[in-house]
C-alpha cells in the first residue's frame, strides 16, 4: 500500500497539473479571443470607413462616367434622329411628288375618259343615224324590189357596175340591150374573138324569195318551193328567147345573172340539181362574184386573141426592119472604113509630111538669121 501511494500521488499531481494547465490555457484563449474580437471590430470599422470612402469616390466617378456616356449617347441619338428626320422628309417629298403625279395622271385619265365617252356617244348617235338611214334604204329597196320592172333595173345597174370594174368598154367589149337579127333583145351582149358573142339576161324572179324572207315559222316552206319553181321556169324561158343562135355566132351557152350572193347560195342550197338543169339548157347561173370572174376571162381572151392576130403582121414588119437594118449597117461600115482611111491620110499629113516640109523651112530661117536679113512687118 505504501508502495502504491507515491504512484497515486504522482498521478494525482499530473492530473492537477494538467487541470491547471487547461485552466490557464483556456483563460489565455479567452483573452486571445477577446483581443481578436477587438482587432476584428477595429478592422471592421476601418474597412467600413474605407468602403464608404471608396464607394463615395466610385459613385462620383460612376456618375461622371454615366453622365459622359449619356451625353455621348444623347448626341449620337440627336444625330441619328436628325438623319432619320432628313430621310423621312425626303420620303415625304417623294411621296408628295408621286401623289401629285398620280393626281395629274388620274386627272388626265378622267379627261380622256370623258373624251372617250363623248366620242362613243357621238359614234352611237352616228350609228343610230346610219341605222335609221339603212332602215330607210332597206324600206326603199324592199319597195323597189316589189316591182319586177324595178328589180330588172336594179339587176342591170349591178351588172353594169361589175362590167365597168373589169375595164370593159361599151361598143367595144359589150353592148346594152342590142337587138339581135332574130328579134331577141338580151340585156347585155359581150363580144368574143373571131366575131363570136355571148348574151346575158339580168331579170330574175325574186317575189317568192322576198315572201320567204318576210315570213315566220312554218309559213316559209311553201315560199321556198315556189321560189325554186320560179327559178327553174326562168331557165326554161331564157332558153326559148333565141339568145343562143349559131347563125349570129353566139356561143352554145348564155349567162343568167343573179344579183345577190345570198340568193345565189340559197338556190344551190335548196336545189342542188339546179346546176345540171341549167347546164342542160345552156344557161350559166352567175352571181356578182362569179360574173366578175367570167367577164375577166372574156376580156383576157379578147386581148390575147388581138395580140395573136397582130403578131403575124408584127413579125413581117420585124422581117422588113431586119432587111433594112442589114443594109444600113453595111453602108455604115463602108462609111466607117472611108472615115478610117481619111483619118490615116490626115494623120500622115500632120505628122510625116509636115515634118518634111518644116525641115527646109528651118534651114532657110537659119540662113536668114546668119545673113542678118530683117523681116519687115
Amino acid at each position: 500500500m505504501k508502495e502504491i501511494f507515491p504512484f497515486i500521488t504522482f498521478f494525482v499531481g499530473i492530473l492537477l497539473g494538467f487541470a491547471a494547465s487547461l485552466f490557464f490555457n483556456r483563460r489565455a484563449r479567452n483573452e486571445s479571443e477577446r483581443e481578436l474580437l477587438r482587432i476584428t471590430d477595429g478592422m471592421k470599422g476601418a474597412f467600413a470607413e474605407l468602403s464608404m470612402d471608396s464607394l463615395s469616390k466610385n459613385t462620383d466617378e460612376f456618375l461622371k462616367l454615366a453622365g459622359n456616356v449619356m451625353d455621348s449617347k444623347n448626341k449620337e441619338g440627336e444625330k441619328d434622329l436628325e438623319a432619320k428626320k432628313a430621310l423621312i422628309d425626303a420620303q415625304l417629298l417623294n411621296m408628295s411628288r408621286e401623289l401629285e403625279r398620280v393626281h395629274l395622271l388620274m386627272t388626265g385619265m378622267e379627261k380622256e375618259r370623258e373624251a372617250r365617252f363623248s366620242e362613243i356617244a357621238q359614234q352611237i348617235k352616228n350609228t343610230v343615224h346610219q341605222t335609221e338611214k339603212l332602215s330607210d334604204v332597206t324600206a326603199s329597196l324592199n319597195k323597189a324590189l316589189a316591182s319586177s320592172a324595178e328589180r330588172g333595173r336594179w339587176g342591170e345597174r349591178m351588172a353594169l357596175d361589175i362590167i365597168r370594174t373589169t375595164g370593159m368598154k361599151e361598143k367595144i367589149n359589150y353592148d346594152v340591150q342590142k337587138t339581135m337579127a332574130n328579134g331577141s333583145r338580151p340585156d347585155f351582149t359581150f363580144y368574143l374573138p373571131q366575131g363570136f358573142c355571148v348574151h346575158m339576161d339580168v331579170k330574175f324572179p325574186l317575189d317568192s324569195y322576198l315572201k320567204f324572207c318576210s315570213e315566220e315559222g312554218a309559213g316559209k316552206e311553201p315560199h321556198i318551193k315556189n321560189f325554186i319553181r320560179d327559178v327553174r321556169q326562168k331557165i326554161k324561158d331564157v332558153k326559148t328567147r333565141g339568145y343562143i343562135d349559131q347563125q349570129e355566132n353566139t356561143l352554145d351557152v348564155m349567162l343568167l345573172f343573179i344579183p345577190n350572193e345570198s340568193v345565189y347560195e340559197f338556190i344551190y342550197e335548196k336545189d342542188p340539181q339546179i346546176m345540171d338543169i341549167a347546164m342542160e339548157a345552156g344557161v350559166i347561173l352567175t352571181s356578182p362574184l362569179s360574173l366578175f370572174a367570167v367577164l375577166a376571162v372574156i376580156r383576157q381572151s379578147v386581148e390575147n386573141f388581138a395580140f395573136e392576130s397582130t403578131s403575124g403582121e408584127m413579125l413581117k414588119l420585124f422581117g422588113k426592119f431586119y432587111q433594112q437594118w442589114d443594109k444600113f449597117t453595111a453602108k455604115l461600115e463602108m462609111v466607117g472604113k472611108k472615115i478610117d482611111e481619111a483619118q490615116k491620110s490626115y494623120d500622115e499629113l500632120i505628122s510625116t509630111r509636115r515634118n518634111m516640109l518644116e525641115k527646109p523651112l528651118e534651114k532657110i530661117e537659119l540662113l536668114r538669121s546668119e545673113k542678118g536679113i530683117e523681116i519687115s512687118e
